[in-house]
């Protein structure tokens, strides 16, 4: 018995969609000898289990056992060949590869003027959407052919295809150093979060600006603003600077909107942009532009002319989901937001085997507050316990370290405090051990821990003065950020006051400017 989960054909076959299927059955049957052919049968086999049982497969008489793995590897290749060959999965990407391939061929069969008719036109289309990489590809293919295809114009040619190359070649180099760089300060972000100290806010700030390349702002094309953009979001983001987290992640999706077709070409990159945008909106607080981004997002998305796989409906929902719940965070209307739960929970099922570890963590965590804000606290516990008991989450440690904080909040609220003094112990030591223990912490771990000494006539003092004293840390460049995970203070406001929190962040929403 393999695992199903984890098995690349197994997972390969269940993600086609009927049009896919169909397509590989007319591809494989374009000869007339397939149509009996074992990958054929495993591929219908598969398709019609729900699990993969390669005993059964063999007993089956589909294949021997020795030969399985070979027949699953060429049942895979066949199945990438159909999709690379379906219409759904072309692009202006695929089409200039493609041409590039032909021009080979008709290179490598001598027919040198033919191949740089097809090579002059893909490298037109290449340039045209920016397609740097292959360009610079068929210009060194132009190159070669032409130290053998001599015209009378080979002395201009020469010089024009050095330059060409040349500029290319610089273009790619930057593109590559800032698509290095952010990719570098998304992974620290994933893995640590927020910056904790100024320590760690210089460490970043250096290598921040060590990394980033010099560069002329007059040859800079879409790909290079659009990896700047992001290696400055990143750095923002790390070092909680919010406003230029909007202002760069601004500019990241204005650049799409000022070039339409690079959003046909690279809606991911389109969806990314549009999701850090409304997280910035939210971060800062701007709860009518965040309505109107996120209106404008989907109403883009659902378009006829957007492109549609498997790849952008799985981030599409995490990234509505994720700013749809925010929505209801910054106004307070937590109960009205309750309905997204089911929805949620629909979609990670159905998603299970494209949503990693990390996505599906987020979405718990952010669907634990929903319910801590509708003073549902068993419901919120059992949703946090799904991260604080996940051995395997090894990103975003600040997330894990929140949700303990937030589920210690939620058992005095619930009335589950007979285990709280070990829950305490547990999660204190695991503060320590993440080095995450900072002053906002130390308070709540430290009022919940007294709270057993205290009268209940003394419960209300004792809640103003740790509100007193968190306070202060509101607008602290690193204690701030835990403010970021749970609205601490109005949760302290709503004991303070006796009115659910809900209501407290609902007054609080509509004293914003914004």
């Amino acid at each position: 018995m393999t695992n199903d989960q984890k098995d690349p054909l197994f997972v390969l076959v269940k993600s086609l969609s009927k049009s896919e299927k169909r397509q590989f059955k007319v591809y494989v049957g374009r000869l007339g000898v397939n149509t009996d052919s074992k990958f054929l049968a495993l591929f219908n086999h598969l398709d019609k289990n729900e699990s993969l049982d390669e005993e059964l497969i063999v007993s089956k008489g589909i294949v021997k056992k020795q030969q399985l793995s070979n027949l699953k590897a060429h049942l895979y290749k066949q199945i990438l060949i159909s999709l690379r060959l379906s219409p759904l999965h072309q692009n202006v990407r695929s089409q200039i590869r493609e041409q590039l391939d032909f021009a080979t061929i008709l290179y490598h069969k001598g027919l040198y003027k033919q191949s740089l008719k097809i090579l002059d036109k893909a490298k037109t289309v290449a340039k045209e959407n920016e397609e740097n990489n292959i360009a610079y590809e068929i210009v060194e293919l132009e190159k070669v052919i032409e130290t053998q295809y001599i015209t009378r114009s080979i002395n201009s040619r020469a010089d024009e295809l050095t330059i060409e190359a040349k500029m290319l070649s610089m273009k790619n180099v930057l593109t590559s150093r800032l698509s290095n760089l952010s990719l570098q300060l998304y992974g620290l972000m994933i893995k640590s979060g927020y910056v904790r100290n100024d320590k760690e806010h210089t460490v970043i700030t250096n290598y921040f600006q060590s990394k980033l390349p010099k560069y002329d702002w007059d040859i800079l094309g879409f790909r290079e603003k659009l990896w700047l953009y992001k290696a400055h979001l990143w750095y923002s983001f790390m070092v909680q600077e919010f406003l230029s987290c909007y202002k760069y992640s601004k500019k990241w999706v204005d650049l799409f909107y000022e070039n339409p077709k690079m959003i046909i070409l690279n809606p991911v990159f389109f969806l990314r942009g549009n999701h850090y945008l409304l997280e910035s909106l939210y971060l800062i607080q701007d709860k009518t532009q965040l309505r109107l981004t996120l209106s404008k997002f989907e109403k883009t998305i659902k378009s006829d002319d957007f492109p549609i796989d498997d790849n952008i409906e799985v981030l599409s929902f995490q990234f509505i989901y994720n700013n749809r719940l925010n929505v209801h965070f910054l106004e307070g209307t937590f109960a009205e937001g309750e309905y997204l739960v089911t929805e949620i929970l629909k979609g990670i099922k159905e998603y299970k085997n494209r949503l990693d570890d990390h996505h599906i963590m987020v979405l718990y965590y952010k669907i634990g507050c929903l319910y801590f804000g509708m003073a549902n606290h068993r419901k919120c516990i059992e949703y946090l316990s799904k991260i604080i008991n996940n051995r395997s989450l090894k990103m975003r440690e600040d997330l894990m370290c929140f949700a303990r904080v937030l589920s210690l909040v939620a058992h005095y609220e619930a009335g589950m405090d007979y285990h709280l003094e070990t829950q305490l112990k547990e999660t204190y030591r695991f503060l320590i051990k993440m080095d995450d223990l900072h002053e906002v912490q130390k308070e709540m771990i430290k009022f919940l821990k007294n709270l057993g000494d205290i009268f209940p006539h003394q419960i209300k003092d004792e809640f103003r003065k740790l509100h007193k004293t968190l306070k202060q840390y509101e607008d602290h460049p690193y204690e701030k950020r835990a403010f970021l995970y749970l609205d601490i203070l109005s949760w302290l406001e709503s004991n303070i006051e006796g009115r659910p929190v809900a209501d407290i962040i609902k007054e609080k929403s509509k004293k914003l400017v914004r």
